[in-house]
């Protein structure tokens, strides 16, 4: 669902968000972008921002902090359970599943956020690395098939997100469906 917040209202060019994602406030999402399910994205403090054809997976969080939005590029793939808080991530990286992103910390473009790494409040790391750890740090540059595994990431998404938006139904399970 899209929520206003007072007079904070979400933008939308998003081609598909999943009917238990929670948008909510100053929450701006770029063309051809996806929420999926029971994704959170609140933007009460500060604005958010996802790019065009960037997706943001199942049970993520997005929030901001004063004077900390979060900033989200083109071509992102964010993974199942992250969080984002008030944090910047160029376009075309992957950030893997249940990795924490905190204030003012930012991803370069094209770097892959290895899973469950803790990016602290502050830091900056370069374009095309593969970040790890906890806390995160930049140990190397991307290889050449990662550097394609990651630019491939959001547009498999894309032709998820078509698939649900055409294809998804509610549906009531009674006893004429039981075995």
């Amino acid at each position: 669902m899209i929520y206003d917040l007072g007079d904070r209202k979400p933008r939308s060019k998003a081609l598909f968000v999943a009917p238990d994602a929670a948008v909510i406030g100053s929450v701006e999402l770029g063309e051809d972008s996806s929420v999926w399910y029971g994704a959170v994205l609140r933007g009460d403090t500060e604005p958010i921002r996802i790019g065009a054809r960037s997706n943001i997976q199942d049970g993520t969080v997005v929030h901001t902090d004063d004077d900390f939005p979060t900033t989200i590029g083109d071509d992102v793939t964010v993974g199942h359970n992250v969080i984002l808080h008030g944090c910047t991530i160029e376009d075309g990286c992957t950030i893997g599943m249940g990795a924490i992103l905190l204030n003012g910390s930012r991803v370069g473009a094209n770097s892959l956020v290895a899973a469950g790494a803790l990016l602290p409040e502050g830091r900056e790391y370069p374009s095309d690395s593969l970040i790890m750890g906890v806390p995160a740090r930049a140990v190397r540059e991307l290889t050449d098939d990662e550097r394609a595994r990651v630019a491939e990431g959001s547009g498999v998404y894309l032709l998820r997100a078509r698939e649900h938006r055409d294809q998804l139904q509610a549906r009531i399970v009674g006893e004429e469906h039981l075995p």
